[in-house]
């Protein structure tokens, strides 16, 4: 790996961060004022609770933040801002959405906006063991927590409403597959793939349930990438010529598939619920295949991510853009 002044740690896709606005059918939120985005998930949408924690799964220095506000790193897996931030700005509430974890923010600025994830984390709590990340499970305790400190600082009635308008969004599953089920020993053991999907769908049902249960009405379940094509996975299919790797991508298909008939069950059973599934598949596989119809968009060759400023490390969550020229193109940032 390259280090020092422009290293070439390249883009998978943080142009996921406009593309997102796209595949996130933000229809049924859009007729009403939305006062707060609310997310769970994992490195796609983590702003830097993983600096807050024990755990090597972080993004706390250089490069990571060079093209964000101040151009510090933030804990976001981001030479920016990530998705959610421009999701936020686009419903006009503001630039980004901080970390619930942050010491350096309060109920005030959380009020508007917020995110529980964790990197590396999973609807598995076997996945969140791997790298000593926060489970779902204990974001959904954050977000009581939060909840209750959002009663104090708004009163009760005017805190009942605003996360009843607020939008939700879910997004995370890849390290199930990735770094848990065909990374280590356990659950492979015991479910063949499709049940995996099953128990993992499965999670994602009674975690929605809990979410309305609390007061949520507005929800986003993010679907899978084609994560055979994400660059540690090109990188290391030797036999396929560094192509993407089919039967990942096949999973990911399998799985959007079974959240999206879930989205559709939960829509009739659970009532006054506006759930959508946000699948970035199609738009991201297009990115992958046919990049020139996105503009300057390189190929996407080998990411890297140092789990400590001075290790390095291949890693499939890394989403810097190359400040840097390749041949005579700029490769672009997000920021």
């Amino acid at each position: 790996m390259m280090k020092g002044g422009h290293a070439k740690k390249l883009l998978f896709t943080n142009i996921l961060c406009i593309l997102l606005l796209h595949w996130l059918d933000l229809s049924f939120v859009i007729s009403t004022k939305v006062p707060a985005i609310i997310v769970f998930g994992d490195s796609s949408v983590d702003a830097g609770n993983n600096n807050f924690i024990s755990t090597v799964a972080r993004s706390n220095f250089q490069p990571y933040g060079r093209d964000f506000m101040g151009g510090k790193p933030t804990g976001r897996f981001s030479n920016g801002r990530i998705a959610t931030d421009f999701i936020s700005e686009a419903f006009g509430i503001k630039p980004y959405i901080p970390a619930y974890l942050d010491p350096s923010y309060n109920i005030s600025q959380f009020s508007t906006g917020v995110s529980f994830a964790s990197a590396a984390t999973g609807y598995d709590n076997a996945t969140s063991d791997v790298l000593s990340v926060i489970p779902l499970w204990k974001q959904l305790e954050y977000y009581k927590e939060y909840q209750k400190k959002l009663g104090t600082y708004l009163g009760e009635k005017k805190a009942k409403d605003t996360i009843t308008k607020s939008l939700h969004i879910i997004s995370l599953g890849t390290n199930d597959f990735l770094e848990n089920y065909y990374a280590i020993p356990g659950r492979a053991s015991q479910y063949t793939p499709s049940q995996y999907q099953n128990f993992l769908a499965g999670i994602a049902e009674n975690f929605i349930h809990r979410l309305y249960d609390l007061g949520a009405k507005k929800i986003s379940l993010g679907g899978l990438p084609p994560m055979g094509c994400l660059p540690l996975e090109r990188t290391t299919n030797f036999a396929g010529g560094n192509d993407c790797v089919s039967n990942y991508n096949n999973i990911a298909l399998e799985f959007n598939d079974k959240l999206n008939k879930l989205t559709t069950k939960l829509k009739k059973d659970i009532p006054g619920v506006k759930l959508v599934f946000s699948n970035p598949y199609d738009i991201l596989f297009r990115v992958v295949k046919k990049p020139g119809q996105f503009g300057k968009i390189p190929p996407f060759p080998p990411i890297y991510r140092e789990i400590s400023p001075g290790s390095a490390n291949l890693t499939r969550s890394s989403v810097l853009s190359n400040m840097s020229n390749s041949g005579d193109e700029e490769q672009p940032s997000i920021n």
